[in-house]
Order: structure tokens, then C-alpha cells, then sequence
């Protein structure tokens, strides 16, 4: 990794990203069943791309250092606690399977928690597979803690 803070080079996804993005998806235990990076992809991911640039309270973003080497989305969510304070919702983070442990997903979280801070978001919340350990030591040394038990009612038998 160069020298340069790597949240420097984060940016907003382009489509020319959206095949990259799925790969990273894919190349992980959790997205290997569920996701399709194939050539051309399947249209559902395409109408997602479109209708995140599309809305404002959703950045889809990628570390790009040369390649596509990690991503997450940050959603902001209008909310009536905590005096009606708009709050960051983390999803997706990834990164790829041959850079981790370069800080990249601190980096990409660093990020997201500056673009919550200079929105004026109340607080920044993510979600977490329970079977991500490694992760969660991440996220715990930036600060998150495990406040809440997540719950999830699966509607599509892609999820899980």
C-alpha cells in the first residue's frame, strides 16, 4: 500500500465498478451462495446500482488503489429518536479476499464515519455477521460496540 492515508482513495462507485463490486461480493463465504458474478451480470444488480446513484441518501463507495480493493454503502436514515438526528446505516463492507489485513476496511470505515460526522448524523450503526470475528475486532477498535441483537426474517432464499 502506498504511503498516502488510503481514505484518499475513496470515491463514489461508477458503473464500470458494478462488476467489481459483485466480485468482491462473491469472494466471501457468506456471498459465494448467494451472489452471481457473471458475465454480464444479472439485471437486478444493475437496477440496484441505478437506484442508489440515484438517491441521496445512499453512497455506494469503493477503495480504489489501482483496483477496485474494497467497498461498503452508507445509507442515511431520517429518524425521530435522538431529536430526530439522522442516522448512518454501514452495510456490505468487503474487501478483497487477497488485501485484507492492509487496513483497508478501517480505512473505508474512517470514512464513513467523517461523511456521518460532516452530515451532522447522530450516531453511525452497522450491521455484522455473527460469524465474522475477525471483523468485529475492526469495528470494535474504531469504536463500535455490540449494543443491539440484530434479526433478520429472510424473504428471498438468496439471504442469509
Amino acid at each position: 500500500m502506498p504511503d498516502r492515508d488510503p481514505t484518499h482513495l475513496v470515491r463514489d462507485a461508477e458503473a464500470a465498478d458494478v462488476p467489481a463490486i459483485v466480485a468482491l461480493y462473491a469472494d466471501d463465504p457468506l456471498g459465494r451462495e448467494r451472489e452471481e458474478a457473471v458475465d454480464p451480470l444479472p439485471a437486478p444488480y444493475w437496477h440496484a446500482f441505478e437506484a442508489i446513484r440515484a438517491d441521496p441518501r445512499h453512497r455506494l463507495v469503493v477503495l480504489d488503489d489501482g483496483e477496485v480493493a474494497a467497498t461498503l454503502q452508507l445509507s442515511f436514515v431520517p429518524h425521530l429518536v435522538r431529536r430526530g438526528a439522522e442516522r448512518a446505516q454501514v452495510e456490505a463492507v468487503r474487501v478483497a479476499s487477497h488485501r485484507r489485513g492492509e487496513g483497508l476496511a478501517r480505512a473505508l470505515l474512517e470514512w464513513a464515519v467523517d461523511a456521518a460526522r460532516e452530515r451532522g448524523c447522530g450516531l453511525v450503526q452497522l450491521t455484522t455477521d455473527a460469524t465474522r470475528p475477525d471483523a468485529h475486532g475492526v469495528y470494535e477498535a474504531l469504536g463500535f460496540r455490540p449494543t443491539h441483537v440484530g434479526m433478520k426474517l429472510l424473504l428471498d432464499p438468496f439471504e442469509d
